[in-house]
């Protein structure tokens, strides 16, 4: 199989995002979660990955399984993408993935571009806005893995690598294609590693995509931007399929975010569906703590929806973040959550709903998932799809920060 376009993104929710994107301007777009995962013929491949957390060498070797895996098809151009907010450390993966990608291609200085103007993340001569807020004065501060302290986004980034990271900003683009275009030109002949571009607006995404679409560039791209840059290639030749259908049958919720976004959802699921918060710190092992939750959870299995959260509240977070660290308190989880995935679908579970990146790598990997089909964006946004294969189930993998509310509830309604 050959494509032209694959896209490797640093978790499975944005991942996910982008597939349902590309899948609602009607390309087919199957999502993979293993290099080798075997799937129809396709215009674009998108690949999961679970890089944006882990070290920055086995977040390299990575992607570059996928771009050496069958999956991608041979795809002619690639694209790596973060989130929109370009979530990283300063020690993080950005740099080192694109450095690799450069290395591998011959083709510098890469294009980065991040930012996702619809929802209000958006960068201005290099720095970030989060929801309209300069990032260390957003939520995102409070986010207990990539918080962002550095809102400098060309900054912040060139501590990821020594190839130097030079800007194009929005009030470059206002001038125009040719005196972009020039700056990129006067830019490469000075060695420039890698060229930020500001998204501060929908004309600076159409432009920096369209940009790239007609360099040889790498391409590292939020969601949007990587969504805007395959459409440009694949053009009027893009490969379609009938949508996919959703799987009935029992369901379970489960959660490993705390962002105030869902606990204000957990709320609204709590007046309808029996809602279990976890204690991580307690000293029993991860498997004793799943199978607590399984005994909470037998009477509701296959009777009625019900969700488990690995916390209440932050000040939970802080308490397990106290006991094991940051990044020790989130394996703490997925493994809990991942074991409970596998017990769930082992009785019987045909829907889940999971809430968090993070948290939807754990569940898709210990379920064993290879590659799914996103559902087109609709009114609840993205996040649907259902696996390829025998027995099939359907998920909503939601990132933690999205959604009204009541999110969860009309998903359940949603995914019958």
């Amino acid at each position: 199989m050959t494509n032209s376009v694959g896209i490797i993104a640093d978790d499975y929710t944005g991942a996910l995002m982008v597939a349902c994107y590309l899948e609602a301007a009607g390309i087919y777009a199957p999502l993979v979660f293993h290099p080798d995962a075997e799937v129809a013929e396709s215009s674009v491949v998108v690949a999961g990955t679970r890089a944006r957390t882990i070290e920055a060498a086995t977040a390299v070797s990575n992607v570059v399984e996928f771009l050496d895996g069958s999956a991608m098809g041979g795809s002619s151009r690639f694209v790596y993408k973060p989130s929109a907010s370009f979530d990283s450390t300063p020690s993080g993966n950005i740099g080192p993935v694109a450095d690799c990608l450069a290395q591998r291609t011959g083709w510098a200085p890469t294009f980065m571009a991040a930012g996702f103007p619809e929802v209000a993340i958006t960068t201005h001569l290099g720095y970030l806005f989060y929801r309209g807020k300069i990032v260390t004065a957003s939520i995102k501060r409070f986010d207990p893995l990539t918080p962002m302290p550095d809102p400098d986004l060309v900054r912040f980034l060139s501590q990821q690598t020594d190839r130097g990271v030079e800007l194009v900003s929005h009030l470059d683009m206002c001038r125009g294609r040719r005196f972009v275009e020039n700056k990129i030109s006067a830019l490469s002949s000075k060695g420039a590693g890698h060229i930020f571009f500001d998204v501060s607006d929908e004309a600076d995404l159409r432009l920096v995509a369209d940009l790239a679409a007609r360099s040889k560039s790498v391409f590292i791209a939020s969601d949007p931007v990587a969504v805007a840059f395959a459409k440009n290639i694949v053009g009027n030749s893009a490969i379609a399929r009938a949508a996919p259908r959703h799987v009935s049958g029992p369901a379970a919720v489960l959660v490993g975010t705390v962002a105030p976004v869902i606990q204000r959802q957990l709320a609204a699921f709590s007046e309808v569906h029996p809602v279990l918060a976890l204690d991580l710190t307690q000293s029993k092992n991860p498997e004793a703590i799943a199978s607590d939750a399984m005994e909470w959870a037998a009477e509701h299995v296959g009777s009625r929806p019900f969700a488990i959260a690995t916390s209440r509240d932050q000040s939970d977070v802080e308490r397990a973040h106290a006991a094991y660290g940051s990044i020790g308190a989130a394996r703490r989880a997925e493994e809990v959550l991942g074991i409970l995935a596998r017990e769930f679908r082992a009785r019987g579970i045909k829907r889940f709903l999971v809430a968090g990146g993070e948290t939807s790598g754990s569940v898709v990997s210990a379920l064993g998932i290879k590659a799914v089909r996103g559902f087109p964006e609709g009114p609840l946004g993205t996040g649907f799809c259902v696996t390829t294969g025998e027995d099939p189930i359907s998920l909503f993998l939601k990132p933690g920060k999205f959604g009204s509310d009541d999110v969860l509830l009309e998903a359940l309604d949603h995914m019958r």
